[in-house]
């Protein structure tokens, strides 16, 4: 680790201003903290002394190969490395530079003497450094929310493999498919409710309709998919950064779909009980204040039976669409697998027919399954 046992105050050798004296800087370190922490630290300093009063910051989701994220002119003083990411902190003259990279992604600021000098450094910096990979037609991009124990709510960027709604439409049995041929049609214009609700035991195939359904809808339409929906309707500045904040580089009007998958306790019958505000947050965002003058739509799956659920969130003018997703009949899943053997008399679900054609059984099948052909079909 980077610091001993036992907390102990560090003074930074900074430039002695005015503001310093106002403003002392005091690192406090103790052995939860790692390098990567201290490097953190260290670049405040002169922001915070107000030697170098101006900042600027950008993110970079896909970190081109061999790009350092650093000016030419950049000289490093401190780099570290930790399991799940690195920071390095670089001067040159009138400016400072912290790159934070995890993973494919990184944050590159930079504070500097004047906002012009700081807005150019960072430019450099950034410039060429992301990797746009050639678009691919079955593919979309779908944001990811998830508060970062270091960053607070966070969003990053996927390009995702999604089929056309005419090549997945056979996975479906025939009334589920009619009401996705209306679902995959709709415009901006033609939208009512706010919730779209899809519900129906496991392996029905409610995730893969998502991930078309956000290919059919990406010339208007940002599909975002929060990862913990457990904590969003219970964290209120969480949940006003997904609802409120406008999404850098966003067009102007574009609608949002919010994902919240398998939410059963948020919205069955007894949640208004066990979810405390929740329930009650997530129905203001799909037609109270808080979604007012906001184009945000929310999605919701759940394995839930219909009967099950808050009587609030099924209303009359609250859902954009609610479909019960479930098994193929017995001739629907013949048709689809080629043959009769396994398939029992009250037909088959989506899982259970691509379990079949690999020739697992039902009984195997995974809870979530990553092979290419099937996707994604819970």
């Amino acid at each position: 680790m980077c610091a001993e046992n036992h907390p102990a105050t560090r003074r930074p050798t900074l430039p002695t201003t005015p503001a310093e004296a106002v403003l002392p800087i005091r690192l406090t370190m103790d052995d939860s903290d790692s390098c990567s922490d201290v490097v953190d630290a260290l670049f405040l300093g002169r922001f915070a002394a107000g030697e170098q009063p101006y900042a600027r910051s950008h993110s970079v989701d896909r970190v081109r190969s061999g790009a350092t994220l650093l000016p030419a002119a950049a000289k490093v003083v401190r780099s570290a490395r930790d399991d799940d990411r690195s920071a390095t902190l670089a001067e040159g003259d009138g400016w400072t530079l912290l790159v934070s990279r995890w993973n494919r992604g990184a944050d590159v600021t930079v504070t500097a003497t004047t906002d012009e000098l700081a807005e150019r450094v960072l430019g450099q910096a950034v410039d060429g450094a992301e990797d746009e990979p050639e678009p691919q037609p079955d593919h979309v991009t779908m944001g990811f929310w998830y508060v970062s124990p270091r960053r607070g709510p966070h969003r990053t960027t996927r390009r995702i493999s999604a089929g056309t709604w005419e090549e997945i439409r056979p996975n479906y049995t025939a009334p589920v498919a009619d009401a996705m041929d209306r679902l995959m049609k709709v415009t901006p214009d033609d939208i009512a409710g706010r919730l779209l609700l899809l519900h129906g035991p496991p392996g029905t195939g409610k995730t893969s309709a998502l991930r078309t359904l956000a290919r059919s809808w990406r010339d208007w339409c940002q599909v975002d998919c929060v990862l913990d929906p457990e904590r969003l309707f219970n964290d209120v500045g969480y949940l006003m950064d997904i609802a409120i904040g406008e999404d850098e580089g966003t067009p102007k009007g574009r609608w949002r779909l919010l994902l919240l998958e398998d939410c059963d306790e948020l919205i069955r019958g007894e949640a208004k009980h066990t979810a405390g505000q929740a329930l009650s947050r997530l129905l203001n965002l799909t037609d109270g204040l808080l979604g007012q003058g906001r184009n945000v739509l929310v999605g919701v799956t759940t394995n839930e039976d219909l009967e099950r659920l808050h009587p609030a969130v099924v209303r009359p003018g609250r859902c954009l669409a609610r479909i019960e997703v479930g098994s193929l009949t017995r001739a629907e899943s013949v048709a689809w697998l080629g043959h009769e053997d396994g398939v029992g008399r009250d037909g088959a679900t989506l899982a259970e027919l691509f379990a079949l054609r690999r020739g697992t059984g039902p009984a195997s099948v995974p809870a979530r399954h990553e092979d290419k052909d099937a996707g994604l079909y819970l």
